[in-house]
């Protein structure tokens, strides 16, 4: 046998692909740490010098595995889903309530302090709370327990932000009507729920 096909045995040796994986897996855990740190869900700083330091390797071996940042953020974000239990390849709407609590709870770990950016200017805390106030008083539902009737009124402020209405338009490529009217039509839904004195069910 060849000298050159001895060292080529050697370097595919199973213990240096061990090593290998160990240092991927890593860094991966290194990026995971980094992002559940960040107060926003900007990840421009989870750069490979940054995941490198963290994970006390050179930007080098970084590269070595994740050719692009791309590479890099998929894998730790796949790493993020896994902990929280998430696969969205098996969702349908039978289990769909479930994965949904998984990743809200699953947010709990991050260090996030305003996950859709709301203004705090002066005039928009103003609106905030004028707008709160009227849904409290639209949901005046006394036979209903204080924090079931605050969930409902919690429910429609989320449909009536400007945050729902764009994400219809610009993820879900909804025009501003059928947005409009898609919106209109589950507050209806939770509007009759209130009517009937129903619900969410919420731990005692």
């Amino acid at each position: 046998m060849s000298e050159l096909s001895t060292s080529r045995r050697s370097y595919n040796s199973p213990a240096r692909q061990q090593a290998a994986a160990a240092t991927r897996q890593r860094i991966i855990d290194a990026g995971a740490q980094l992002v559940r740190e960040f107060t926003t869900w900007d990840w421009d700083e989870l750069t490979f010098r940054a995941v490198a330091e963290r994970a006390g390797v050179s930007e080098r071996t970084v590269y070595r595995h994740f050719p692009t940042e791309r590479h890099l953020h998929d894998a730790i974000m796949g790493r993020l889903e896994d902990e929280a239990g998430i696969a969205y390849e098996d969702v349908e709407l039978d289990n769909l309530a479930e994965v949904t609590a998984r990743v809200f709870t699953s947010l709990r770990r991050f260090a996030i302090k305003d996950t859709i950016g709301t203004p705090h200017g002066p005039a928009f805390v103003g609106a905030e709370a004028k707008r709160h106030d009227a849904l409290n008083r639209a949901v005046a539902a006394p036979q209903l327990p204080d924090a079931h009737r605050r969930a409902l009124a919690g429910l429609l402020d989320v449909l009536w932000s400007p945050p729902t209405y764009e994400r219809l338009v610009g993820a879900w490529n909804l025009d501003k009507s059928e947005a409009v009217e898609a919106v209109q039509w589950l507050i209806a839904k939770v509007i009759a729920a209130v009517e009937n004195n129903e619900a969410p069910t919420l731990p005692q």
